[in-house]
């Protein structure tokens, strides 16, 4: 006997017991256009979400609280203690140390000696829990180090050769090479937040911005900017969506749209801005602003000052200069967030400013700091360059 078809009191509910019986609805897992509730909200990208200080890595245990900094022309690196605010040793490395890197899987601080305009080039490991150095490593004009996001390899930035060297993050083997022929002076660099590509400044030259896939080993493209000028740092915003670009001619910031690879906009900070920090709480962009536009032999006590920008506004909102002039490069915040450290690259000198004043601390190294790196730092691994962590 063939049962009747079951009564409804509403149209809706035929309406919903067609749309459960049709395959199409049922493989389509999505409510009709009148569902009452509607389909949950993606959870916005906060690609420094893993960097604040509750998030220190069980890598880094044992790690004692230090400021590293590379002393360009004294071949050699000061480590201060945070707590005293004093310098407690100082140990030669290589020739011409530009930046102190964390390795990817944070278990080894990496000295890049470039050895600027020879063939002499090395790095230097430091294990971060005796604040000591290992034994050099010969590697190519090792201006910068980056690694692969899924530290497969570390990314030398070949600037004098204009390429980029993937080498075994432990035993700095070169496994391969990418020619970035159109990019000279090839410099800094920040990953696209899905990991698929980098931006790459070019310093020298006509400057601009080099595109990259580091997988595939592939130039992508490259982006000349509307001002001829000295690109020089360059960091992602929390959301993903703008890379800030520092140009140390142009006195301030450019926006770049990543995926379009276009510029979309220009922040006034002031005289020659060269290096970004991110504030521990991912909210804000430390920008220093060195006090000169030479690259060397700059004087001393200029008109260097720190920019705030805020990234959700994309403004700025403090301006602290350095008092008694200065000039203010490379650095990181500590781990907490309340300090920030820079290298005062023309004074010989580095700086401790206090992140809720703006006070500031000097403290004596040694000759032409730079890319001074502080540790341990919250995240789950290391980019590269001074600390650039997700």
């Amino acid at each position: 006997m063939i049962k009747p078809f079951p009564r409804f009191t509403s149209s809706r509910a035929l309406l919903v017991l067609l749309l459960a019986l049709s395959p199409a609805s049922a493989s389509a897992g999505s409510c009709p256009e009148d569902c009452s509730e509607p389909p949950p909200a993606r959870s916005p990208i906060n690609i420094y979400g893993q960097t604040t200080p509750d998030h220190l890595s069980p890598a880094t245990i044992g790690a004692l609280p230090r400021v590293y900094v590379p002393n360009r022309s004294s071949n050699s690196v000061s480590v201060i203690d945070p707590a005293t605010l004093k310098e407690v040793d100082r140990f030669p490395v290589g020739r011409k140390p530009q930046h102190v890197v964390p390795s990817w899987d944070l278990k080894t601080l990496w000295v890049a000696n470039n050895a600027s305009g020879t063939s002499k080039g090395s790095v230097t490991p430091i294990d971060p829990k005796t604040a000591r150095p290992g034994h050099e490593i010969p590697v190519d004009d090792p201006y910068n180090m980056y690694f692969m996001p899924d530290g497969s390899a570390a990314v030398i930035v070949d600037e004098a050769y204009q390429r980029l060297d993937l080498r075994d993050p432990q035993t700095m083997a070169l496994k391969s090479a990418i020619p970035t022929p159109t990019c000279p002076g090839i410099n800094h660099a920040d990953f696209s937040a899905d990991n698929a590509y980098a931006i790459f400044t070019c310093e020298y030259g006509d400057g601009g911005l080099l595109k990259v896939d580091l997988k595939n080993q592939k130039v992508l493209g490259h982006l000349a900017l509307s001002k001829m000028g000295m690109p020089q740092d360059i960091r992602l915003s929390p959301d993903g969506k703008v890379f800030y670009v520092a140009d140390m001619m142009n006195d301030g910031v450019f926006l770049i749209d990543g995926d379009s690879f276009s510029e979309i906009g220009f922040v006034a900070t002031g005289i020659g801005t060269h290096g970004f920090v991110v504030s521990r709480d991912g909210t804000k962009l430390y920008v220093s602003n060195r006090g000169s536009h030479k690259m060397e032999q700059g004087r001393a006590k200029g008109p260097g000052s720190v920019t705030v920008i805020d990234f959700a506004t994309r403004s700025v909102v403090a301006q602290w200069p350095i008092p008694g002039g200065g000039s203010p490069d490379m650095g990181n915040v500590s781990a907490d967030g309340r300090q920030l450290w820079l290298s005062g690259r023309f004074d010989s000198e580095v700086y401790m400013i206090d992140t809720n004043s703006g006070a500031v601390t000097k403290i004596p190294v040694g000759v032409e700091p730079h890319g001074l790196t502080v540790w341990p730092q919250p995240g789950r691994y290391s980019q590269g360059h001074t600390g650039n962590m997700r």
